[in-house]
């Protein structure tokens, strides 16, 4: 399945209510279920992002209607990367003139 990278970053509601930040994160992987999608990785991290998680979905509609969801919630907004692998970015390469 296609891998993907979510970046996290908190809104003020988010921060406000941090302790709850590790109930929500589990709702969020069965957010992510629930759309067909798989969470390989999970995780805080300091900068300007707050969270990144690393997941498989069947398909780009799959991904956008998770990350939809979880934002809607009013906790965190989200930017989501395809990423490709070694081998897929070889196989776009080929195609090039």
């Amino acid at each position: 399945m296609p891998v993907y990278l979510t970046l996290f970053q908190w809104t003020d509601s988010g921060v406000k209510n941090i302790k709850e930040a590790p109930g929500r994160m589990a709702e969020g992987r069965k957010t992510a279920e629930k759309f067909g999608g798989k969470v390989l990785g999970l995780y805080a991290m300091m900068g300007k992002y707050d969270l990144f998680s690393v997941t498989e979905w069947p398909n780009d509609e799959a991904a956008t209607t998770a990350a939809l969801a979880i934002s809607s919630r009013g906790n965190v907004r989200t930017t989501t990367l395809r990423a490709y692998t070694e081998a897929e970015f070889a196989e776009i390469a080929k195609k090039l003139p």
